[in-house]
């Protein structure tokens, strides 16, 4: 099972959409996929219609997963389940702050209820918090939506140094540009400089589509329902980038 997150420090620039829509990519015949909703918002859980009320309990020093467990949806698409988001998220970071290991706690969780999939992908809330740092801990890789702006490369500084101040592995972070748009200069100079001083950035770049916006509406990933319009092929690719660069870490 690998845990496959998509966060990033600001907000609004397509983490729910890549996780909704990896989710749907790396589904198979032979491979089950669970999104978990951290964020309170709730957006990701909303895109797939799913509602829920899981509350974190407390057992032993430790979450109670058989609790959360429960509350785990199926969606309206084969081997795709959603731990839904719940308005008692908002508290996470001060529950964690109570507890033993506080930093480690989501890894135990993430490896409990992942035991009957292939991959978790978990839709982190946005900012730098005891949550964020839970799930850095428990990832196998971090996605990292980038838009292609002038404000792009100060953000990744702030979260590169933050994982080499407490400890974590750089390689995690995957950054890859998200919401292009081709006919603005600076989101194509950005996308020229931005690569050499973060070599990880992937290959695939998502571009801004009305479609993306009309997803939460129609209540399903881009590829279950424009699965050839240019972004859904755009998070195909990426999909298969990722599976890529899981591979290549087995080696």
């Amino acid at each position: 099972m690998k845990i496959i997150s998509a966060y990033s420090i600001k907000g609004g620039v397509g983490k729910t959409t890549l996780a909704v829509n990896l989710a749907c990519a790396l589904r198979s015949k032979d491979r089950r996929v669970l999104l978990i909703d951290l964020d309170p918002q709730g957006a990701a859980s909303y895109a797939l219609r799913v509602e829920g009320s899981p509350k974190f309990k407390i057992k032993g020093g430790i979450f109670s997963d058989a609790s959360l467990r429960k509350s785990i949806q199926p969606t309206a698409f084969e081997r795709l389940d959603v731990l839904p988001s719940h308005v008692d998220h908002r508290n996470l970071d001060l529950l964690l702050a109570s507890m033993k290991k506080s930093r480690k706690q989501l890894h135990h969780l993430f490896e409990e209820v992942g035991k009957a999939y292939d991959f978790v992908i978990v839709d982190c809330p946005p900012n730098l918090t005891l949550v964020s740092e839970n799930v850095f801990r428990a990832s196998d890789l971090i996605l990292v939506p980038v838009i292609p702006t002038t404000l792009s490369q100060r953000t990744l500084e702030q979260l590169r140094q933050f994982f080499r101040d407490s400890g974590l592995s750089e390689s995690l972070l995957v950054p890859y540009f998200s919401m292009v748009q081709r006919q603005k200069r600076m989101h194509l100079e950005t996308m020229e400089i931005l690569p050499g001083a973060f070599p990880a950035f992937l290959r695939t770049r998502i571009p801004f589509s009305s479609d993306i916006e009309r997803m939460a509406l129609a209540g399903k990933p881009l590829l279950a329902g424009h699965s050839q319009r240019a972004a859904a092929r755009a998070f195909r690719d990426l999909a298969g980038e990722v599976e890529g660069l899981l591979e290549s870490t087995k080696s």
